[in-house]
């Protein structure tokens, strides 16, 4: 006697395929993803999750009073979360509406995402680049050919992510060495992204988002849903991260430069003189730094107003800024007092260098009958040693004896 079914086969198998329970695949060498993971629920998460996502980018966006990369990067969130969640009602008599409208949404998503990368490398938005594959696709889908055949429609899909993967990635990878931030967790997984399709591209040809796929497409499409999740977590996070170290570092630079002068403040002066000391310790070279006072300041700021002495004094930094090597440190490091720090620089070529940069000051022109002059005091490692506060100390006292001796001069710690 046959063995009994287990309820009718055509209502089990319908029952399967529609609500994607649970398939029953033959032996074999282990168990296959879409064996462990439902589907739709699957499908589900990953829309729920780029919601979340999109908004938390939306929040982040409005907090950063409009960086337009998070700003960007919301938009490829929700607008991919749409075409999914579109694209997966197929099977239910909206296939035509899933087809065109949901893959057009994920186009888009993709142009919006290769634009949250060209704008944090500092590009502008370009609006034709970023509508085009959703455009070309719907332009396809009015051809009867396309519309009709799953493996070309998975085929141009797979293409358009590619591009728009490569481009992201080309934005980043173009300006690497100028950027001060990492990107490379963005730039791999960009790269992983692209390559996945590229493996799609090769072995899958009728995998599609639905409720209702075919028994060939359901595993590679668990492996297509299950990457979406792990690319959209990725990219997010990679992205925030790299506003974030952004913004941190523009913070930094704003708190350690002079609002006026433009050039380093006393904090900037000080932790990167430390810095420089010890490494000129630990290579035995020599150091010096130079104390610089602008002469009869307050006289100045008195006489002409504080439009003047503000003039004066970025006048002076911009001068300091340009007069040093690259490898010198300066700052403002009170009212009209300046400091700079010579790598490499002896007690003659120290002294050299303050002449030259008293000697350019007295001939500042900043408007007709008013001239500045500046006092400096000389400090070397060679006195001091390599400890900044004695150097500042020395040259300090250097300064008062150039004060002392009628200004507009140069003199050199004795110690």
């Amino acid at each position: 006697m046959a063995p009994r079914p287990n309820g009718s086969g055509m209502a089990s198998e319908g029952w399967r395929h529609a609500i994607g329970a649970r398939k029953v695949s033959p032996p074999g060498p282990g168990p296959s993803l879409s064996m462990t993971l439902h589907l739709p629920t699957l499908l589900l998460t990953v829309v729920y999750v780029l919601i979340l996502l999109g908004l938390l980018m939306l929040h982040a966006w409005w907090r950063s009073e409009g960086e337009s990369t998070l700003g960007y990067m919301a938009g490829t969130l929700l607008v991919a979360a749409a075409g999914m969640l579109l694209g997966s009602l197929r099977g239910i008599g909206i296939d035509t509406l899933s087809i065109v409208l949901g893959n057009m949404l994920l186009q888009l998503s993709g142009g919006l995402g290769w634009t949250t990368s060209r704008v944090f490398a500092g590009r502008p938005a370009w609006w034709p680049g970023i509508m085009g594959g959703a455009l070309l696709w719907g332009l396809l889908c009015l051809w009867p050919t396309f519309l009709a055949s799953l493996p070309l429609r998975v085929a141009i899909a797979n293409l358009l992510v590619i591009f728009y993967s490569a481009l992201g990635a080309w934005e980043l990878w173009r300006v690497r060495a100028s950027l001060t931030v990492s990107v490379a967790p963005a730039l791999g997984m960009l790269v992983l992204h692209g390559t996945f399709y590229c493996l799609r591209l090769s072995f899958d040809r009728g995998a599609s988002i639905g409720l209702r796929w075919s028994e060939s497409g359901a595993d590679f499409m668990a492996w297509m849903v299950l990457e979406a999740f792990l690319f959209a977590n990725g990219i997010a996070f990679a992205t925030l991260a790299m506003v974030r170290e952004r913004a941190e570092q523009r913070y930094r630079a704003v708190a350690y430069r002079d609002p006026l002068t433009d050039i380093g403040n006393r904090r900037a002066f000080t932790s990167g003189g430390e810095v420089l000391l010890a490494r000129c310790a630990a290579e035995g070279r020599p150091a010096a730094l130079l104390l610089c006072d602008l002469d009869h300041f307050k006289r100045l700021n008195d006489t002409h107003g504080h439009a003047m002495g503000d003039a004066a004094l970025v006048a002076f930094g911009r001068l300091l800024a340009l007069g040093v090597r690259q490898q010198d440190i300066c700052g403002r490091i009170g009212g009209e007092e300046f400091a700079c720090l010579l790598p490499g620089a002896d007690r003659t070529v120290s002294l050299q260098v303050a002449e030259r940069i008293r000697q350019a000051c007295s001939e500042l022109s900043l408007e007709p009958g008013v001239r500045v002059s500046v006092s400096i005091g000389v400090a070397s490692s060679e006195q001091a040693g390599y400890d900044l506060s004695r150097l500042l100390a020395l040259s300090d006292q250097a300064l008062y004896r150039a004060k002392a001796n009628g200004r507009d001069r140069v003199e050199c710690s004795a110690d």
